[in-house]
C-alpha cells in the first residue's frame, strides 16, 4: 500500500477520531484505545472511506504476538499496523496488513541493531522517531531502501517540510494543529 498522504494523524482521543471522520484526511492513526472499541473504530473509519491504522503496542488489551494479530488480521481488519516489534511487522504480514515498523534514534548501537531487523522483517515503512532529525531521514531511507514516515516531536509545518524534504514519505502527528482540514 503506497500513502498518497504527507501528513498522518495519529489519535489518542475519540473525539478526534471523529472529527477526522468528517476530514479531508484519508488515513487514521489509531494511537490509544482498548481493545474492546478496536473493531467499532475500524468499521466507523472504513465507513466514512478512511484507511485505519492501529498502533497495537499502544491498544489496551492486546498483545502484540501471533494471536493478538490474527485477531487484528481476521475480526479487526485495518488497513495497516505500527509497532516496534519485529514479530507483530511478520505476523501482521500474514493477514496482508500494511506495516509499519517503527525505529527510535536512541544511540548508533541501537540503530545498527534495529537496521537488521528491519532487513529481515521487510516492513513497508520504517517510522523514525523522533522525525525532526533530517540527516538520519535521509540515511536511514537510504540503508534500507524502505519508505519512511517521521513521527514524534514535530511541532510545525516546516519541520514537516524538513522531514518530507529529506526523503520522508509522510509525517505522522497527534498535534491537531498540523492535521489536514
Amino acid at each position: 500500500m503506497e500513502i498518497e498522504q504527507q501528513v498522518l494523524p495519529a489519535v489518542k482521543k475519540i473525539k478526534d477520531f471523529e472529527k477526522l471522520l468528517d476530514s479531508s484526511t484519508t488515513y487514521i492513526i489509531i494511537l490509544d484505545s482498548r481493545l474492546g472499541l478496536l473493531k467499532k473504530l475500524v468499521k466507523v473509519g472504513h465507513k466514512a472511506s478512511k484507511k485505519v491504522f492501529v498502533h497495537v503496542d499502544l491498544i489496551q488489551g492486546l498483545r502484540a504476538d501471533e494471536y493478538g494479530m490474527e485477531f487484528l488480521g481476521q475480526e479487526v481488519k485495518p488497513d495497516g499496523i505500527i509497532s516496534t516489534r519485529s514479530q507483530a511487522i511478520i505476523q501482521a504480514k500474514k493477514y496482508n496488513l500494511c506495516t509499519v515498523q517503527r525505529l527510535f534514534l536512541i544511540d548508533s548501537q541501537a540503530i545498527n541493531h534495529h537496521m537488521k531487523l528491519i532487513q529481515k522483517t521487510k516492513p513497508d515503512y520504517v517510522e523514525v522517531l523522533p522525525g525532526i532529525l533530517p540527516g538520519m531521514i535521509t540515511e536511514i531511507k537510504d540503508r534500507l531502501g524502505v519508505p519512511v514516515i517521521a513521527g514524534g516531536l514535530i511541532r510545525t509545518h516546516e519541520e514537516i517540510e524538513d522531514a518530507i524534504g529529506a526523503g520522508a514519505s509522510a509525517v505522522s502527528t497527534s498535534r491537531a494543529a498540523l492535521w489536514p482540514s
